[in-house]
């Protein structure tokens, strides 16, 4: 399993980012037009929160709420969890499932570098699966 830094190099170069006081409105507009399912809030420059698909369906939708008055703010998950470049995936897929997320903010310090899905992970231990099952083909046949 590789460490998230080699994750984050497939990824693109861009961070997909909000600040607290943006509708949530707005930031549904940015999930849709970059095909992400979260975006980090950032505010002065440090990371604030996350806010999620998940959470526009159970805080704003479920309850009848207006998304273009509702401000990102009142909905992101605040005690977000984070991991370093050095973590591997398989520590990653455990917080995720341990915490029940989809989403990883990938910091340095309080610098940061990106975020992961669960998608990333999957694709990781795919690629890892196919990898072992060509050594094993090839010492079988070699």
């Amino acid at each position: 399993m590789k460490p998230v830094s080699e994750l984050l190099k497939r990824r693109p170069t861009a961070t997909w980012t909000t600040d607290p006081e943006t509708t949530v409105f707005d930031a549904l507009h940015l999930l849709a037009k970059y095909d992400i399912g979260a975006l980090m809030v950032m505010e002065r420059g440090k990371l604030a929160g996350v806010v999620s698909e998940r959470d526009y369906t159970r805080k704003v939708a479920l309850l009848g709420l207006k998304s273009n008055e509702v401000k990102v703010a009142e909905i992101m998950t605040r005690n977000v969890v984070v991991v370093s470049p050095l973590t591997r995936s398989r520590e990653c897929m455990s917080l995720m499932s341990q915490h029940k997320i989809r989403h990883l903010p990938v910091l340095e310090g309080e610098m940061v570098l990106g975020m992961i899905s669960i998608r990333d992970i999957v694709d990781d231990i795919i690629s890892d699966h196919e990898m072992t099952i060509e050594q094993l083909r090839s010492y079988i046949h070699g």
